[in-house]
């Protein structure tokens, strides 16, 4: 029975994972380029240039495949939810089912009300309408995005809740303190702002292709200086928004934190790793292994202070944060994995003697369970863990490579973008730059290894919980058959694969056509 509820977890795991990141290929794009073609048409509405029209409507048309595609797979995506994970939905369905209604409701509305006046609009409506309608869908997507990442992120910090016995569910007490959550607000413009970083790796790469081929030079130019300047303003606020979400992650979620650089045993004026290789034979933070291949080049005191703004602050390991007894910016003493286990085992067992009191009408003993349900509620996911190890996202090399990447290849796109905009706007002859050219071209799959390196790190380094700390894997997902879901992984895949071959061979012929084909 334990090797098919393994086996259940991890397909349906990886069921999940391969269609979010399937569908998170077209959503960045949709973002980045949305942005990026009404900005084109702003410079048309405001200097009268037609070329500035046909660049949009370039643009516009690679968005259009993008965004139906992405709205095709984004809602295979959700039926996960009641499919592969009812439980999960069961519990808390009251509270992540509220921001994705808004988001179907109201974004979703609004991008499909003027998505159609910005493409069929040009000759039938005024050209600050049509200019309206182009921003008000990016702003329709923009606010898709926000509503999915307000629900992403009460799942890493559950807050405006609480756990309702009768019910056995939880239930949302205060919409605005989930809306507003500073892990909510900071994940929605790191999230969005890097999805701006693709569109302008894309649009330079497309625009460096023309130059090369000596196409629609005007063209390739306009394109390439938009590109050059919002990817330069966007990689920069991006590294701002990632420095907020370490220091979100070192505050509520210190096993990503330690696992993302790979500290299994923590300290003061903890140094920053700039390069390493973790050992592949360490299988456990109490085996005895060292963490590394060999000792990693740092940069003193950096993590303490992109932690915690200190670079005397003390950060926690994994071993540490298993043992507990630290102490936190708070000033408490950290828990250790035993005593979490222990109150969250409490807390289960106080549910179940509540429902007991319950049935048998025993007021008294039912106000006793249920407080004692809600002092130790925090901790009530730890109550279905076996061990500490559980408590370690077991694909944590995994979570440490995909944050190097995306750090790594973070600072290469500022490189490449402070070229860029210094050769374009000094204008300099870049078309005769091939070696920049190419760069361009071969920097668009880096930005989408770099955006999904980005989603790893979120979601494979919050295991094992589905909610921080309540939920964990074992508790969320459907009672259906191993079988079920990998006919439908198969199903999913084979479907999503030929939707992405799909879309790349339209774009690919639409690129060729160029924008003289525009219509």
């Amino acid at each position: 029975m334990e090797l098919l509820s393994t086996s259940l977890i991890d397909w349906s795991r990886a069921q999940f994972a391969m269609t979010a990141m399937y569908h998170w290929l077209f959503v960045p794009l949709t973002l980045g380029l949305g942005v990026i073609m009404a900005i084109m048409e702003t410079m048309y509405v405001r200097t009268g240039n037609e070329q500035w029209k046909k660049t949009a409507k370039f643009w516009m048309n690679l968005f259009g495949v993008n965004f139906a595609i992405g709205i095709a797979t984004g809602l295979i995506l959700e039926f996960q939810f009641g499919t592969n994970w009812s439980n999960y939905s069961f519990v808390v369905g009251d509270i992540f089912g509220a921001p994705l209604a808004i988001e179907g409701i109201v974004a979703f509305f609004l991008e499909a009300t003027f998505i159609s006046i910005m493409f069929f609009g040009w000759k039938r409506v005024s050209k600050g309408f049509h200019l309206a309608a182009t921003w008000l869908t990016i702003t329709g997507a923009t606010l898709s995005a926000l509503w999915i990442l307000v629900a992403n992120a009460w799942m890493q910090f559950p807050v405006g809740m609480e756990f309702n016995p009768d019910t056995a569910r939880n239930e949302m007490v205060d919409f605005f303190a989930i809306v507003f959550s500073p892990v909510a607000i900071n994940k929605f413009f790191h999230t969005v702002i890097s999805s701006w970083i693709l569109g302008a790796v894309f649009v330079a790469g497309v625009a460096a292709w023309y130059l090369l081929k000596k196409r629609n030079t005007e063209f390739a130019m306009q394109s390439m200086k938009i590109a050059a300047a919002f990817g330069l303003l966007a990689s920069l606020l991006t590294l701002y928004t990632g420095h907020g979400s370490a220091v979100q992650v070192a505050e509520k979620q210190p096993m990503k934190l330690a696992v993302m650089e790979g500290l299994y045993e923590g300290g003061t004026n903890e140094g920053l790793i700039i390069f390493g290789v973790p050992n592949p034979s360490k299988e456990s933070y109490d085996d005895g292994k060292e963490a590394f291949m060999f000792p990693p080049i740092k940069f003193p005191g950096g993590l303490s202070l992109i932690a915690f703004f200190d670079t005397d602050a003390y950060v926690p390991g994994i071993k540490d944060i298993i043992e507990g007894g630290y102490t936190q910016p708070d000033g408490t003493k950290a828990l250790s994995f035993a005593e979490k286990q222990a109150k969250g085992k409490m807390a289960i067992d106080a549910l179940g003697f509540y429902k007991k009191a319950s049935a048998e009408g025993d007021e008294a003993a039912m106000a006793q369970h249920r407080e004692t349900l809600k002092e130790n509620y925090a901790y009530y996911g730890y109550g279905y863990l076996k061990d500490a190890g559980q408590s370690v996202p077991d694909l944590a090399k995994t979570v440490y490579w995909a944050f190097h990447i995306m750090v790594y290849l973070g600072g290469y796109f500022i490189l490449l973008f402070v070229v860029l905009a210094f050769l374009v706007y000094r204008k300099k002859d870049i078309a005769n730059k091939k070696w920049l050219l190419w760069a361009c071209i071969f920097t668009i799959p880096l930005v989408y290894i770099a955006s999904q390196a980005g989603w790893m790190v979120a979601e494979i380094g919050r295991q094992p919980w589905t909610i921080q700390d309540v939920l964990p894997l074992q508790a969320a997902v459907s009672a259906i058959s191993v079988q079920s879901v990998m006919t439908t992984f198969l199903v999913f895949l084979a479907l999503f694969t030929a939707l992405l071959i799909a879309e790349v061979r339209i774009m690919l012929n639409q690129i060729r056509k160029g924008p003289e084909d525009t219509h």
